[in-house]
């Protein structure tokens, strides 16, 4: 694992900054996402009052899509930062674009050029704001030429939409395609993507993926780096009321089922352990190693952070007090309890790896 403190420089408030894949663009080592929470089970001042938290701890990134909330979360995350006034300038805004808000019609979703267009006019519409800093393809569309969708991210940059492109959970064989094509183009390629990456959710992050880091300096925007909470010790003793699975029962439903089979009892376990060395080597939580842990793999651009409430903020951003003291010998520690570090191998079968070296 390279050294940590050797890839930041710029660090107000606290917060790290660093550059997104081979962008200028420099973003918070924790960002904050309105999935499953702004604009559903958490709306009005409560939303404010979570941005707030954040902005003043240092993180000046929000992600959300058109997907989320069927809208409504882009609605309440532009219309706090409308009335909080902050400079537009001081804010990194992300969006998704592919699963649509009403989904009627044939068009009404995916990646095609007339859907990526409207969908992010109509994004930008929801937030208040001329033009989004990132907007990404929420998940990749095998229906449309991969020709047609970068070209269509490329006019949305040129006509000043957004700055950046990025793909979400898109096998690495398509990112090099989106790749070549942007090439033989002239055009601008994709900068990160939005995937998965926990300690029980590593084969995508650090396999299949290591060729683009190598070979185009790709970044990552990182999701359910608690994965789904589980990290945080919550579930060791069962499912507790208010939490987000209760509140999304039936989104989690196969999570839930997996959780409680022997396969599921063993990750509680490994959490269990990592409680210990949480407390011995950090007097910290779980949740708050886990982020750290996610944060210092060198190929992380940002983790996104959830919170329905401010204090999960303040709680969640005390990771960044580890992220010095998280040394090779602590980080091989934990590898040991999790005992899932991938190899090339965990990845044969997708082809992708063998396609790019």
């Amino acid at each position: 694992m390279a050294n940590f403190q050797a890839a930041y420089e710029y660090q107000p408030k606290g917060m790290i900054f660093k550059n997104l894949g081979p962008s200028g663009l420099r973003v918070p080592v924790f960002s904050l996402g309105g999935w499953l929470t702004y604009g559903g089970t958490v709306k009005g001042d409560p939303v404010k009052d979570v941005l707030k938290a954040a902005f003043e701890a240092g993180i000046n990134m929000f992600d959300t899509a058109e997907g989320y909330e069927a809208g409504e979360c882009e609605r309440e995350m532009g219309r706090v930062i409308k009335e909080c006034g902050w400079r537009r300038s001081d804010l990194i805004i992300t969006t998704k674009i592919f699963f649509g808000v009403r989904r009627n019609g044939p068009n009404d979703k995916g990646l095609s050029r007339k859907h990526l267009i409207e969908g992010l006019n109509e994004s930008l519409e929801r937030l208040q704001m001329d033009y989004v800093d990132i907007v990404f393809a929420h998940r990749p569309d095998v229906t449309v030429p991969m020709e047609e969708v970068v070209r269509a991210f490329n006019w949305l940059i040129n006509n000043g939409k957004a700055f950046y492109w990025g793909t979400s959970e898109w096998t690495a064989r398509q990112i090099e395609e989106a790749f070549a094509v942007a090439d033989k183009l002239g055009l601008m390629g994709p900068v990160a993507d939005q995937c998965q990456y926990n300690a029980f959710h590593r084969t995508r992050f650090e396999v299949e993926y290591e060729p683009l880091y190598k070979k185009y300096n790709y970044g990552t925007t990182v999701f359910s780096a608690l994965a789904s909470g589980i990290l945080t010790g919550k579930y060791n003793d069962g499912i507790p009321k208010d939490s987000r699975f209760t509140n999304n029962a039936e989104f989690f439903k196969s999570t839930i089922e997996q959780l409680r089979k022997p396969e599921g009892q063993a990750k509680i376990q490994k959490v269990r352990e990592l409680t210990k060395l949480a407390k011995e080597h950090f007097d910290a939580t779980p949740g708050q190693l886990a982020l750290a842990w996610v944060a210092k793999n060198p190929n992380t651009s940002t983790v996104i952070l959830g919170a329905s409430k401010p204090e999960q903020v303040y709680d969640n951003l005390k990771a960044l007090e580890i992220l010095p003291k998280l040394t090779d010998a602590i980080y091989e520690q934990i590898n040991k309890i999790l005992d899932n570090t991938p190899t090339p191998e965990s990845n044969y079968g997708r082809g992708t790896r063998a396609a790019l070296l």
